[in-house]
């Protein structure tokens, strides 16, 4: 027998799992019969290709049994069982199932929380030991020898034994020692109240789910009433039971915020049930993440994800699908060519984009919830696939806007434009107090233009692929140029450009020589009223954009830079005083100071650090003590 300790995080799991308290300890129950059917889930799934794994015993079945003389609770099925190695793998260390997150999560939250983390991230297992004073593991993996059976047993104090033992049967049994307090807590030993928790929690899962109720005599009952909650009538099914399928189903915690139950006939049957979650998965935006759909066949499960069935950009959602049409061998590579599968595809995602909408219009608390968690993969669906989910998409985005402070639609942006606006304006940037007081808004705001705040990192990026929204063109308002002046506007402002920057050409000329290695440009502004400066981008990406690409590069891969153009308020004293410094003497090092100065606050206002923060702090100094007290 060895005896092996866990993994740092498992014990810190372990621990909190143990002295927190929380307030729906049943929980347990729920996550063992549910690695139950996952188990025996596999070994179906297996058997296809070698139904030697089967030994010649397909009823599958999970079973209860209770030991009031010892008080122990067990829990076993006939399914794929666990090698030692694998047991090692899966149970002495949950790394695979991001307990890093899980611990940060959890230390903190309130009790109600807690039950939603646990499900979210896969560590079920270990609910156990909110019960139990101690755990024990019998299991056989399917086709292994009797005599390869393991036994692991633990206290959950951060050790655990594990050895080869003998097991006839192939499976994995669950042993729970309960501890004394739990059991006046709760009646885990009376069998009425075990049958009460498996129909409340798994009365969909599709295999029996027996104990022995008899009292004088053995007498097996089947707890669940087994029927796929998929193939009822929609009429037929409570907002309960779906919500309840969806927790057990999917180890889940949190409420979908819709439920789509629908049937394909006609070239291809099929019956789906869709779930549209509240949550978003914790690592749903790493590369670990790994989208799909239950796959069935006949009420036969062939796969847990199917990412054929579902778009990237909708890899959140959670669902079922069963189809007569595909046989149980069907491989993942012929499903990357099926037909069918393409058409069942396209009609989950119209149906899920149909019924976003609808909430968008109809419920826009909710939508907006959903959209808190989510919104970040619909606009990551604008950008991917060449914009080909553009015209799907546009209609379901919300963004922050100096309009209010609720969330705003294009579609409502659009029909509260003054007519004579042409444009969709944005600014983007770190967060909406920002934008709201960059200079670039100043002109806006006193023209009464709405501006959307693009505060996400891939807003910009999707606006790259919308380029417009009804045939209005959407413009960063920290672009080169802006179309918000009338023609008569536009015609007095560039004569009086022309003049002014034909008086002070050579001072903007002397700047920008001082600039030279930072910007393209040194120009008057007309975008200006109360700020001294403000720096703009010319063709290409913009500042922003190059933020947020240099944030996202690797090292060696340097980001690609924005052409940065300085733009200088003509009506601002700063500007008066420069003229005065260049009058006096045009090669006055005091307009190197200013330029650098001014340059490193426009850098500022856009979030980006100064270039050589200690010079620009001597410079200020410098110019401070010059002002007359």
């Amino acid at each position: 027998m060895a005896k092996k300790s866990f993994k740092a995080e498992t014990r810190k799991l372990l621990d909190l799992m143990i002295n927190s308290i929380y307030t729906n300890k049943e929980i347990f129950l729920r996550e063992l019969i549910s690695n139950a059917s996952d188990a025996i889930d596999k070994l179906k799934f297996q058997s296809l290709t070698k139904p030697e794994l089967l030994e010649n015993n397909g009823d599958f079945e999970i079973r209860i049994s209770i030991d009031k003389d010892n008080k122990v609770l067990t829990v076993s099925d006939n399914g794929i069982g666990m090698t030692y190695d694998e047991v090692v793998e899966n149970i002495g260390t949950i790394a695979k199932s991001g307990s890093k997150e899980f611990i940060e999560k959890l230390q903190g939250t309130d009790s109600k929380n807690a039950a939603e983390l646990i499900g979210q991230f896969g560590v079920g297992f270990y609910s156990t030991f909110m019960v139990a004073e101690k755990v024990k593991i019998l299991t056989r993996a399917a086709g292994a020898e009797p005599s390869e059976g393991v036994v692991w047993e633990s206290k959950g104090d951060g050790s655990y034994t594990i050895d080869k033992t003998d097991k006839i049967e192939r499976g994995t049994e669950i042993l729970l020692y309960l501890k004394e307090d739990i059991l006046k807590e709760m009646h885990l030993l009376d069998k009425d109240e075990i049958e009460e928790l498996v129909t409340r929690y798994s009365d969909f899962i599709r295999y029996p789910v027996k104990m022995d109720v008899g009292k004088d005599a053995p007498e097996e009952k089947v707890l669940n009433s087994m029927k796929p909650i998929w193939h009822r009538e929609k009429s037929d099914v409570t907002d309960e039971e779906y919500k309840e399928f969806y927790r057990h189903t999917f180890h889940a915690y949190d409420e979908p915020v819709d439920v789509i139950h629908s049937k394909g006939e006609g070239n291809v049957e099929y019956t789906a049930l869709i779930f549209i979650p509240s949550q978003v998965p914790f690592n749903f935006y790493s590369s670990h993440f790994e989208r799909g759909i239950k796959l069935y066949s006949k009420q036969v499960f062939i796969m847990d994800k199917c990412k054929e069935l579902i778009p990237e950009y909708l890899g959140f959602i959670r669902g079922i699908v069963d189809s007569p049409d595909f046989s149980l061998n069907i491989s993942r590579e012929i499903l990357q060519h099926s037909s069918q599968l393409k058409v069942i595809a396209k009609n989950i995602e119209k149906k899920i984009l149909g019924a976003l909408k609808y909430m968008l219009e109809n419920d826009r608390p909710k939508y907006i919830k959903f959209w808190n968690e989510f919104g970040k993969a619909i606009k990551a669906g604008i950008y991917a696939d060449y914009g080909m989910n553009r015209e799907k998409l546009q209609d379901l985005l919300l963004f922050e806007s100096s309009y209010s402070e609720e969330l705003t639609t294009l579609d409502e942006y659009v029909k509260r434009m003054p007519e004579n606006q042409k444009e969709i304006y944005y600014a983007a940037g770190r967060d909406r107090n920002a934008l709201k007081h960059t200079p670039q808004m100043e002109m806006l705001a006193e023209k009464g233009y709405e501006v959307l705040y693009f505060v996400d990192k891939i807003d910009e990026f999707a606006s790259t692929i919308l380029v417009n929204y009804k045939e209005k063109p959407l413009k960063n308002i920290s672009g080169s140029e802006l179309n918000i002046f009338t023609e008569e506007e536009k015609k007095e402002k560039e004569e009086k450009r022309k003049e002014r920057e034909s008086q002070s050409k050579s001072l903007l000329e002397t700047l920008k020589k001082h600039l030279q290695e930072d910007v393209q440009e040194v120009r008057l502004s007309s975008r200006l009223r109360n700020s001294a400066v403000c720096l703009v981008s010319g063709e290409g990406i913009s500042i922003n954009m190059e933020q947020v690409l240099s944030e996202a590069s690797m090292s060696n891969m340097p980001a690609p830079k924005a052409t940065r153009i300085l733009e200088i308020n003509p009506d601002h004293r700063i500007f008066a005083k420069l003229n005065e410094i260049y009058s006096a003497d045009p090669d006055s090092g005091k307009l190197k100071d200013f330029a650098e100065v001014l340059y490193n606050q426009a850098l500022m206002i856009e979030g980006i650090a100064p270039k050589d923060p200690v010079k620009f702090a001597s410079q200020i100094s410098e110019i401070m003590s010059e002002v007359p007290v």
